[in-house]
C-alpha cells in the first residue's frame, strides 16, 4: 500500500507536467515553464527516498529537499 503523501506528490507532479505542456503549446514563458517542470516533478522521488531512508536524519534531509522544491514551485 502506498502512503498518502506519495500518491499526492505523484498527482502534483502530473499537474506540473500538464502545466508545462500547456505553457509550451501556448508558446508562453518557456523559461518559467521549464522551472515549473524542474521544481514540480521531483517531489515523489524525494518522498520515496525519505520513506525508505536509513535513518531519521536521512528522512529529514530528503523531506527538507522536498520542501525547498515546493517553495520553488510555489514561487
Amino acid at each position: 500500500m502506498q502512503c498518502v503523501i506519495c500518491i499526492k506528490s505523484y498527482s502534483f507532479a502530473m499537474e506540473a507536467i500538464k502545466g508545462y505542456k500547456f505553457l509550451v503549446n501556448e508558446k508562453k514563458a518557456f523559461v518559467l515553464s521549464k522551472g515549473l517542470l524542474r521544481a514540480g516533478t521531483p517531489f515523489g522521488a524525494n518522498i520515496s527516498e525519505a520513506v525508505s531512508g536509513q535513518s531519521k536524519r536521512d528522512f529529514v534531509n530528503n523531506l527538507s529537499i522536498t520542501i525547498k522544491n515546493a517553495r520553488k514551485t510555489l514561487y
